[in-house]
């Protein structure tokens, strides 16, 4: 049988009002990977039949495992800004990002829990064809392409008005570069339909999101690394 997951609509509409972080953070991620498992569920392979589940060396699995650890660090750089800018179209941008990403983190989740392989894995990378790690070595907890590392996290964490949104806003565009070189290799290889829309859907969204952040910085007096 082919495996397939339903397909799915993840909506890039902020509401007027946003959450702060802390609790709402905490019961959002355990509210999405319980999404990405019903959403998984009712097209997963009988208990009998697991011959076309990914396994954990494929594309698909290890994708699903980089790119939620990669999400993840947007998603919490996202929050950083959100409380350390006045700048509405920032703090606007900030949330859209740590709301679509963790959505789609909690998908990635979920059909991980139901495809069984493991979750964690330090050989990152290592599904891509053509090469373990696409020429990135992970340092300093840069663990895939475009990740900041731990310096510049904790530089972010410092810095505040002005300064912060232009770091947040350069780190980001380096993140989604390397976000967008992942899910492309996933939509070449991925053998799950439903992955390999939500890898391209990925790649458009987040090249969008790049050029808006190009604007953003020029208006800043500044530009992309």
């Amino acid at each position: 049988m082919t495996v397939t997951a339903p397909d799915v609509t993840v909506s890039d509409d902020a509401p007027a009002r946003r959450p702060s972080l802390g609790p709402w953070a905490v019961a959002a991620a355990a509210a999405l990977v319980a999404l990405g498992l019903i959403l998984w569920f009712v097209a997963a392979p009988g208990d009998d039949d697991t011959s076309d589940v990914p396994t954990a060396a494929s594309s698909d699995a290890g994708f699903a495992r980089d790119m939620a650890v990669h999400h993840q660090q947007a998603v919490e750089m996202s929050f950083i800004i959100r409380d350390r800018t006045d700048d509405e179209d920032v703090r606007r941008l900030a949330y859209d990002i740590a709301q679509t990403q963790a959505n789609q983190r909690g998908m990635l989740l979920g059909w991980l829990d139901l495809w069984s392989p493991p979750k964690t894995s330090s050989d990152y990378m290592a599904w891509v064809k053509g090469g373990p790690h696409m020429g990135h070595q992970p340092k300093d907890g840069s663990l895939m392409p475009g990740m900041a590392t731990d310096t510049e996290l904790d530089q972010l964490g410092k810095a505040s008005g002005k300064q912060a949104e232009i770091l947040y806003l350069q780190l980001l565009t380096d993140h989604h570069m390397g976000g967008v070189t992942m899910a492309r290799a996933c939509a070449e290889q991925c053998e799950v339909p439903q992955e390999c829309q939500l890898a391209q859907g990925m790649v458009d969204a987040q090249q969008s999101e790049m050029e808006l952040m190009a604007d953003m910085l020029k208006e800043l007096g500044s530009a992309p690394r």
